[in-house]
């Protein structure tokens, strides 16, 4: 069985590949160098090569604020790009698993986590560009299944956790917005939810479609989750450094980020059995791979 995997550089397809697949399994992720997923022809060439029985799809321009004036660039890379992706799967019955974001939402929800059937009402333009994405992928294939996620993070590339660890290590205290609120994402915990539904619609034809949230389980705050990245740190042999809370108001950005992140994985669990681990346990797991074990004491007690 043959997988595409677009998207392999980033954090999530990196994780793609080291997965654990069954046997018989081959992943093939080819660079953007190798494939231009915006070409319609280069989609189509790379389609026709072998026969997939899945595609997972997690290109996506991610650079939130730069979107805001490359605008042209995020339309082509989040929304041109799963159209083509839809329309030439669909022409070979191949289902297609994409990858999407919380910015679909404004993220002024009061209360609670977003459910995968609510309006969305994106604020920025990359948020405006994943949700047309959505809709092209909805459209273009039947047999396809949206993971939305949210802050992502990983060993891989430049993300929340590394820079944390950076900055702790540089500054003697940190200052960090503490009103926007979300779940923290392993990248291999996703990578683990995107396999698990890649290979059950490839084999079954009737496996559930639709939008579907996977983050893992819990929320906190940016500062929280500051917070909590210096104290695993610490706990490794790092410094201990103060995390300070300030409003987003306090740090302007050009795009405008959501309030409230939060988003509910529900669904995905009724209906391919992911029950995500909580975000403490996956950043254990990530501040392993990067700085090492807990130390412990004489004793065998962390210290």
């Amino acid at each position: 069985m043959d997988i595409l995997v677009l998207g392999g550089a980033g954090q999530v397809g990196t994780e793609l590949q080291a997965h654990p697949w069954p046997e018989g399994v081959r992943v093939h992720a080819p660079t953007r160098d190798a494939l231009d997923i915006t070409d319609p022809a280069a989609v189509a060439a790379a389609l026709a090569e072998r026969a997939y029985a899945a595609v997972i799809n997690t290109a996506a321009y991610t650079a939130v604020d730069k979107a805001e004036a490359d605008v042209t660039a995020a339309w082509r890379l989040n929304a041109l790009a799963p159209a083509l992706l839809a329309e030439q799967t669909r022409a070979r019955g191949i289902p297609l698993v994409h990858v999407s974001t919380d910015y679909v939402f404004a993220g002024t929800k009061p209360e609670g986590a977003y459910a995968p059937d609510e309006p969305v009402d994106p604020r920025s333009v990359y948020g405006a560009s994943k949700a047309a994405g959505e809709f092209a992928v909805r459209t273009g294939n039947p047999r396809h299944a949206i993971l939305r996620t949210a802050w992502v993070v990983s060993p891989h590339r430049g993300n929340f956790v590394k820079t944390m660890l950076r900055l702790a290590g540089e500054r003697d205290a940190l200052t960090v917005v503490d009103d926007q609120h979300g779940c923290p994402t392993s990248a291999a915990d996703l990578a683990a939810a995107l396999a698990t539904v890649a290979l059950r619609m490839a084999r079954d034809p009737d496996a559930p479609t639709g939008t579907f949230h996977c983050v893992n389980a819990g929320s906190t705050t940016w500062r929280g989750f500051a917070e909590a990245i210096v104290a695993g740190g610490a706990r490794r042999g790092g410094r201990t450094v103060p995390v300070t809370g300030i409003p987003t108001s306090a740090y302007p950005t050009p795009a405008r980020r959501p309030a409230n992140s939060r988003l509910s994985t529900d669904s995905l669990t009724a209906a391919y059995g992911v029950v995500p681990r909580p975000w403490q346990a996956a950043l254990a797991d990530i501040l392993d791979r990067l700085v090492g074990p807990v130390h412990t004491g004489t004793h065998g007690d962390p210290r």
